[in-house]
């Protein structure tokens, strides 16, 4: 992860996030919210109750205050995006569990690929 914002003025905190194939993030909430645009390869985002979105690069992720959710690349790609942490001035990220296995693999399939 590299922080690609250095301004503070700008109250944008912007970073450019790459992950390994299979790599994932735990669950995880920001207080805040958080937008994810993706720059490169396939990834993989999952709401809490939700069935997983593949991730190409354009496309955008806007994810509501207090939303678990968990994002990482595809089994066979790298992954890369751009995270943007919304309202900063107060955004709090919570990490719990870890995706196990076979929900990360459960909710690649449910992609169709």
């Amino acid at each position: 992860m590299k922080q690609l914002t250095s301004l503070k003025e700008l109250n944008v905190p912007l970073f450019n996030v790459t992950f390994e194939p299979s790599c994932r993030n735990n669950w995880h909430t920001h207080s805040g919210g958080q937008i994810l645009i993706a720059i490169g390869g396939k990834g993989l985002y999952q709401e809490r109750g939700k069935k997983a979105q593949l991730m190409m690069p354009g496309d955008i992720i806007e994810i509501a205050p207090n939303l678990e959710h968990w994002h990482g690349a595809a089994p066979h790609d790298w992954f890369s995006h751009l995270a943007i942490t919304c309202n900063p001035q107060n955004n709090q990220n919570i990490w719990m569990e870890p995706v196990s296995n076979e929900d990360y693999q459960q909710a690649f399939n449910s992609t169709n690929k």
